[in-house]
């Protein structure tokens, strides 16, 4: 049970981004003859074929053998974000796209587990460089349009967060200020 407004919220939210990358078509290529027509997609490919599928019903035919998700862009994508961070002023966000979070934690249940432990110590370093940013940036000033862009939807609740605090207690630690 969630009691706290704000975590009810940011739950919602994350849920939202979450089915929004699930609906998303993702490109596949069929192993095997597949005939299907579930909620409302009609599905006629024969192996080999490529098409375009949700992503919630690529998920299903991978697990049952049927296609192959072409998974080699995400890592190159995931690995341009991290450099991108690491070479950026000490006050400046490089941009990340509002579901990055969601296509990081999905990429990381398809790997090993070497993979996976090596992805998440480089991760760890990435949001903890992020976080530092954001917290520094929301404390000194009101989100503009141009950093909203370079943030995931996690981080601009989390700016949002982070600036109305301290907001609150400048307020009240400078009431005459």
């Amino acid at each position: 049970m969630i009691n706290d407004p704000l975590d009810r919220e940011i739950k919602i939210n994350q849920g939202s981004s979450h089915l929004q990358y699930l609906i998303e078509p993702v490109r596949v290529s069929y192993k095997r003859d597949v005939n299907l027509s579930v909620a409302g997609i009609n599905i006629d490919a024969k192996e080999g074929d490529m098409s375009s599928v949700p992503r919630w019903l690529a998920r299903i035919l991978e697990k049952e053998g049927s296609i192959e998700i072409p998974n080699n862009h995400i890592s190159a994508y995931i690995s341009r974000a991290l450099n991108r961070e690491r070479i950026a002023k000490p006050h400046d966000l490089s941009g990340i796209d509002p579901d990055f979070y969601i296509r990081v934690n999905d990429y990381l249940e398809s790997l090993g587990d070497r993979e996976r432990e090596n992805l998440i110590v480089s991760m760890n370093s990435f949001v903890a460089s992020r976080l530092e940013k954001i917290v520094k940036l929301a404390a000194a000033s009101p989100l503009s349009i141009e950093l909203r862009e370079k943030l995931s939807s996690e981080e601009h609740q989390l700016y949002i967060l982070v600036h109305n605090s301290s907001s609150a207690f400048k307020h009240r630690v400078l009431r005459f200020a």
